[in-house]
């Protein structure tokens, strides 16, 4: 019995090439939701706004997307702690343990917590950039440009559109961007596969993953709405919005660095 349920989790849940299927991508939603909760009761105890985090959590989202990346390219190896969910359980620890330092260590000296957090995890990402040994600067042109011009749309929109002269909100949209513009370069030009059940069946309905584009937009912007209208915490209101910002920041690194890695 025990056995079964054990060979059950492992390839349902942290076998190293268990794919996403209804059942994980559920089981993975409720767990994030959990995390959520416990982490917006975590900022209200330390008194910080998740918001102040925006900027100095990017370094600790390429420490594990860059990671899985080079898992992706045999130069690291194909270890539960480095691939989903591992590596973001792994990630996800360490930025809290540095964020609860940061904290401590502000309160002690007065030096800004959020620099001791940018600080920390650029000394992390440091390997994993020395471990970089070649790049495809094609790739990474292509991606870039598209990101570019899809963003670039949406900063002329902020000008005159509220919901977008906030920052934090253009800066989330701009990070699924970045993820919609790496899926679709590197499924529709380098023959990539789409791994998560929702984009593929959509992918395969359409017949190119530029459907990516018009679905970002129209889930982010509902979901930006709506927290925006109806979230009148402040704290909650921000939580929710980073969680979406690394939601879509993560995946596009982790896509968008194997592929130029050259996988």
């Amino acid at each position: 019995m025990l056995s079964d349920i054990s060979e059950f989790i492992q390839q349902n849940f942290l076998y190293l090439h268990p794919g996403y299927t209804v059942l994980n991508t559920v089981v993975f939603g409720i767990i994030l939701g959990i995390a959520v909760i416990l982490i917006i009761k975590m900022f209200k105890y330390i008194k910080k706004d998740p918001k102040d985090l925006f900027i100095p959590l990017v370094p600790f989202i390429f420490f594990g997307s860059s990671a899985r990346a080079l898992v992706d390219n045999g130069i690291y190896p194909l270890v539960i702690w480095l691939v989903t969910p591992g590596i973001y359980i792994l990630t996800g620890l360490v930025t809290i343990a540095t964020l609860l330092i940061s904290v401590y260590v502000e309160r002690k000296t007065k030096f800004d917590y959020r620099y001791f957090i940018l600080i920390v995890g650029t000394i992390l990402c440091i390997p994993n950039i020395l471990s970089i040994t070649h790049l495809n600067w094609i790739a990474f042109f292509e991606i870039v440009g598209t990101w570019a011009v899809m963003s670039s749309i949406f900063v002329l929109l902020g000008k005159k559109w509220s919901l977008l002269k906030d920052k934090f909100n253009l800066g989330i949209l701009s990070a699924h961007l970045f993820d919609a513009s790496s899926t679709f370069v590197a499924i529709d030009f380098y023959g990539y596969g789409e791994q998560h059940v929702l984009p593929n069946a959509l992918m395969n309905l359409a017949g190119t993953a530029a459907v990516m584009f018009p679905l970002k937009i129209a889930v982010i912007l509902t979901a930006l709405y709506v927290i925006d209208e109806y979230v009148e915490d402040d704290i909650i209101r921000n939580m929710l919005k980073l969680a979406i910002f690394i939601l879509g920041l993560a995946p596009g690194l982790r896509d968008f660095l194997s592929l130029i890695m050259g996988t």
